[in-house]
């Protein structure tokens, strides 16, 4: 990119951010590293609009690191049901349980470190170290991809996040790079909702696959059901489930089916069995 073109492109994204700012998200108004940290963890995968109901509420049960890492792994889960992905509030706990005992109760700032945490990739990294510490680095995800590929690949499909990584590294204002993605965000958020979804044009576009029916949809009944009925039995579980699929008009859970997502839950650390019986 010539330096004509990337002052260009750079005041675009500080007018375009003025104009669509969502300054008003209430983990824009923190410098809390452990805040900010929920808030990306929560923002991958799940509207914006859905975690603005949790994200608080999480902070309020859960208001530190230690707090959280002393937290039991059901009060966890159990704060997070309604945000799918299970996954996440898992290793949240585990990186919670990381920081307590090797970082001092705190989110360490150094991006190999955040790498090290459960559940932290490069885009998690670079974000916390932004909006937290205004270090500058390449935070590339979906928001960001699209104002990318709207400005620079408007003709390609395809496009490997290769090709972004150094125009993103390059045009970072490092001076403010908390200020600056967050104007990209608003920016690539303003396209998605206004047109074309520019990040269909990337390589690494996947669509999300339907949830009523999916085996995701059945582990979260699963987890939802213990939580609900600490030490249920495996065969009421089945029960339910089984009942649940004939109310959506689907048919019943084989039991092969059933016996694996039950057996992937326990072995993520969802819960556990005691014979016939499920405990978180």
């Amino acid at each position: 990119m010539r330096p004509s073109a990337e002052e260009s492109f750079r005041a675009r994204v500080w007018e375009a951010g003025r104009t669509w700012s969502r300054a008003d998200l209430p983990w824009r108004q923190t410098r809390d590293a452990y805040a900010i940290w929920i808030s990306e963890v929560m923002l991958q995968q799940t509207q914006v609009k859905r975690v603005l109901g949790y994200w608080p509420a999480f902070l309020d049960a859960f208001p530190t690191v230690d707090a959280l890492a002393a937290a039991s792994t059901s009060d966890v889960l159990e704060r997070w049901q309604g945000l799918g992905y299970n996954r996440r509030a898992l290793a949240l706990k585990r990186a919670a349980e990381i920081c307590s005992g090797e970082h001092g109760g705190r989110v360490p700032w150094g991006y190999e470190e955040l790498l090290a945490l459960p559940g932290v990739g490069p885009a998690s990294a670079a974000g916390i170290r932004a909006f937290a510490f205004q270090e500058p680095g390449v935070y590339l995800e979906t928001n960001v991809r699209t104002v990318f590929l709207h400005e620079f690949f408007s003709g390609r499909d395809k496009v490997p996040d290769a090709e972004l990584v150094p125009l993103v590294e390059r045009t970072c204002d490092k001076e403010d790079p908390r200020g600056w993605y967050y104007a990209l965000l608003d920016w690539g958020a303003h396209l998605k909702a206004t047109g074309e979804n520019p990040s269909r044009k990337s390589a690494h576009h996947t669509r999300q696959s339907a949830f009523e029916g999916s085996r995701r949809q059945k582990r979260a009944f699963i987890v939802r059901e213990v939580l609900a009925q600490p030490g249920v039995e495996v065969g009421e579980v089945k029960r339910l489930l089984d009942e649940e699929q004939r109310q959506a008009g689907r048919e019943e859970v084989e039991a092969a089916l059933f016996e694996s997502v039950l057996e992937d839950l326990q072995q993520e650390g969802f819960f556990r069995r005691e014979g016939d019986r499920l405990l978180p």
